[in-house]
């Protein structure tokens, strides 16, 4: 029986974006996983590299429970966006270790907390860096479910993968002609909009 307490409720959301982001990545090349595919360089394992650093950041430091894993990407002195991509000597198997490694130690501070415990979060302005574990989950869990959109739309563009998860696409059951038949009717819509 699934636990219906909010506290097990908003984990299960935010291990369910977890596993929708890794999936991603399965199927795909060293290429296709780290091709930038957006004009600011979205592309699919700086997505999870940057949410690890989101995990042990969120869940560890603001919790005074941090992680012993090294993120020279989050330095002060890193460049912009370099948690936004894998360097070439930062494999895959790298990355998304990190990412299971930094899961676990965020599901520890959920597991050993109660939603109500406070934590600060240091990079956030004075006046809002008090928060509850409640308010970290919900905003990694829209973070999470933020970045798992990004990783649809970055994976459907490489390969034409769709779907949430695996065992749940979470789309109509319909075949190719019926896709491009629908996409004909947005584009003609679309042309057929009138202007403001």
């Amino acid at each position: 029986m699934i636990d219906p307490t909010p506290k097990a409720t908003l984990h299960r959301y935010l291990r369910s974006a977890r596993e929708s982001v890794l999936w991603k990545l399965e199927g795909l090349s060293e290429y296709d996983v780290r091709r930038p595919m957006t004009p600011t360089g979205t592309n699919l394992l700086g997505l999870v590299k940057h949410l690890a650093g989101m995990e042990l950041g969120y869940f560890g430091e603001t919790f005074d429970r941090p992680s012993d894993e090294p993120l020279p990407w989050m330095a002060e002195d890193a460049e912009p966006n370099a948690d936004l991509w894998a360097t070439a000597t930062e494999s895959r198997e790298q990355i998304v270790g990190l990412y299971h490694r930094a899961c676990a130690h965020a599901d520890a501070t959920i597991d050993a907390l109660t939603l109500e415990s406070a934590g600060r979060v240091p990079w956030w302005p004075a006046g809002r860096d008090t928060v509850t574990l409640h308010l970290i989950l919900t905003h990694m869990i829209a973070e999470t479910s933020r970045h798992a959109g990004h990783a649809d739309i970055v994976r459907e563009s490489i390969d034409g993968a769709i779907g949430m998860r695996a065992g749940n696409d979470n789309l109509p059951a319909v075949d190719k002609a019926w896709w491009e038949d629908y996409l004909g009717r947005l584009e003609r819509t679309a042309r057929e909009a009138p202007a403001p």
